[in-house]
């Protein structure tokens, strides 16, 4: 399939046999793999890479943001999933907004203190290790190769390095003395400077020895406090102690002979599935070939209208009845594609939020056929650059996606959660007998609201034109956003789309952008994946077999790397 291809396949997929890690740093894929050579599983493994990136990647995650898990049982084929994300302080109303001046029209800034959640990283690695760890391994254990990299130090990768200088004048906003953690003199490491986080190395340190009263109560939970209400937020020791992960359902919908899975609201996995849905309508799909200008018209045209949906309809359930069941109907997804014309771009489709994000997926698969398709986040960079005295980590800013319009699903409320858009998946067939279903992919790609998009697209990649999963990460993406400021919905075509396709959706009526290359790339998402077996063969002329080999693939968009056993 490579020679169909106009971004071509960088490297060759990682294939192995007793387990298998991808993540978007190699020393965190390291840490994962150690964790299953000593008898952890993939959910162990999981939570050992998500510590890990913590302190290899603190401009992307840490203790501070939110995390997101499915977990397959190898031996069941039952599939669960953990929302780690956390809820707003109960004194965060909209009332008190209103009377410091802030409307839908002129909310805080971004940065702005109120915007701290919850952190629920913390709660979901304990929760996810005890619920579908191996308990072979404990806690500490686990977390053990993240203290020795945060105490020893790391070289820091190029592309970790690039954003880390970007996102630092969040910190230094906020006072050299707060971010000072997570800079070396006031300033972000070099690529190849060795960094070290004494103190995030402690944080963990206890959060290993004591669980998760170590940060939801006592010394972390009182920096916390203290840093958000001297700089204008109102969260209480209180808003801490209570939070807890919920154990939940995930949400799925088939395509041909799969299923997908992901987590429901308020997650945003939704939109992946509604936009799975509307693409079912459109058999020739594949017909113009990979990155066609047809392709690209109907994908775009399906992701405006799911995200118009998830605008409208996704927030925190516990707050509000979502028509979950009458959104994934297929007759509704039958519906939604007769508004797509293929000689030109819908214009009345009006979306509600849109802010930008940095994240990392993260996946592995174990011996014992057990999968973990994982997720952690501080939103946008260091989210609101707030960092607590001798903790290491910087608190995210996931309030600033809340609605400040008093009638919407998503409008800020006291202990409420966000609309939330990091997401993991996991594909399996699409049998419904009594039997298990079987694993056929973890996999993700992070980044903000290109994370279904991105979804949705290396899973075509594999099923519509053959690619293996290595080059189906690698290739060339599309990334669907809607500009307030404009009123309009931007198309952004990464480097190796051809030009003669922007030229033909500017014919269209699409706004495009192209190509976009360099550091700008990082807007199309970096993705993960692990397969079980060659499946995706099955939809080509190589035939393919459902084998219990491992193929693994890493998004070259960042640093990381997929290793195997």
């Amino acid at each position: 399939m490579g020679s169909d291809l106009t971004f071509s396949s960088r490297r060759s997929p990682v294939v192995c046999l007793h387990g298998c890690v991808a993540s978007s740093q190699p020393l965190a894929s390291t840490v994962g793999l150690d964790v299953l050579k000593r008898g952890g599983n993939a959910a162990d493994a999981a939570v050992a890479v998500a510590a890990a990136l913590a302190v290899t990647e603190p401009c992307s995650t840490g203790l501070g943001g939110d995390a997101f898990c499915l977990f397959y049982d190898g031996h069941t084929g039952e599939i669960r999933g953990i929302n780690g994300s956390g809820r707003s302080p109960q004194a965060l109303t909209l009332d008190l907004l209103e009377g410091r001046g802030h409307t839908e029209k002129a909310p805080p800034s971004v940065f702005d203190a109120l915007n701290v959640t919850v952190p629920g990283a913390p709660a979901c690695w304990c929760d996810a290790v005890q619920l579908f760890g191996s308990q072979k391994l404990s806690l500490q254990e686990v977390l053990g190769g993240a203290v020795e990299l945060a105490e020893e130090g790391f070289p820091v990768a190029v592309v970790t390095a690039h954003h880390w200088e970007n996102w630092t004048t969040v910190l230094r906003s906020n006072g050299k003395d707060l971010g000072e953690d997570l800079l070396i003199d006031g300033h972000a490491p070099r690529c190849g400077q060795v960094f070290k986080n004494t103190s995030l190395a402690q944080t963990i340190k206890e959060l290993g020895e004591h669980g998760k009263p170590a940060f939801y109560q006592g010394r972390v939970a009182q920096a916390i406090v203290d840093v958000v209400n001297e700089n204008g937020g109102v969260m209480t020791l209180e808003d801490l102690s209570s939070h807890d992960s919920e154990v939940i359902t995930p949400i799925s919908t088939t395509y041909k002979c799969v299923r997908l899975w992901e987590l429901p609201p308020n997650s945003q996995g939704l939109v992946a599935l509604l936009l799975l849905n509307i693409l079912e309508n459109f058999p020739q799909l594949k017909a113009g070939g990979h990155n066609s200008s047809d392709y690209i018209h109907v994908f775009v045209e399906a992701v405006r209208l799911a995200q118009t949906d998830a605008f409208r309809y996704l927030g925190d359930p516990a707050h509000a009845t979502i028509p979950l069941d009458n959104l994934l109907d297929k007759s509704y997804s039958h519906q939604q594609a007769q508004h797509i014309s293929m000689d030109r771009a819908m214009k009345c489709v009006q979306p509600g939020l849109t802010t930008g994000s940095d994240t990392v997926y993260f996946c592995v698969i174990d011996s014992q056929g057990n999968a973990c398709s994982f997720v952690n986040s501080t939103y946008m960079g260091f989210g609101t650059g707030l960092v607590p005295k001798d903790c290491g980590f910087s608190l995210q800013n996931r309030g600033a996606n809340f609605s400040l319009c008093r009638e919407h699903i998503n409008c800020v409320a006291g202990g409420k959660r966000p609309y939330h858009t990091i997401i993991p998946a996991l594909l399996t067939d699409s049998s419904t007998k009594p039997q298990k279903p079987r694993l056929l992919a973890a996999f993700g790609v992070m980044g903000a609201f290109m994370q279904p998009q991105g979804h949705i697209q290396v899973l075509l990649n594999m099923m519509e034109f053959g690619m293996n999963p290595q080059q189906a990460v690698d290739a060339p993406r599309v990334f669907v956003q809607y500009d307030p400021k404009a009123d309009e919905w931007l198309v952004n075509l990464e480097e190796g789309i051809d030009q003669e396709v922007a030229v033909e959706l500017r014919r269209r009526g699409h706004t495009v952008t192209w190509p976009v290359t360099g550091p700008g790339r990082s807007q199309f998402g970096r993705g993960q994946i692990i397969t079980v077996g060659d499946w995706w063969n099955l939809f080509n002329t190589q035939g393919g077999s459902p084998s219990r080999v491992l193929w693994a693939g890493s998004d070259p968009r960042a640093d990381g790397c997929a290793q195997g056993y």
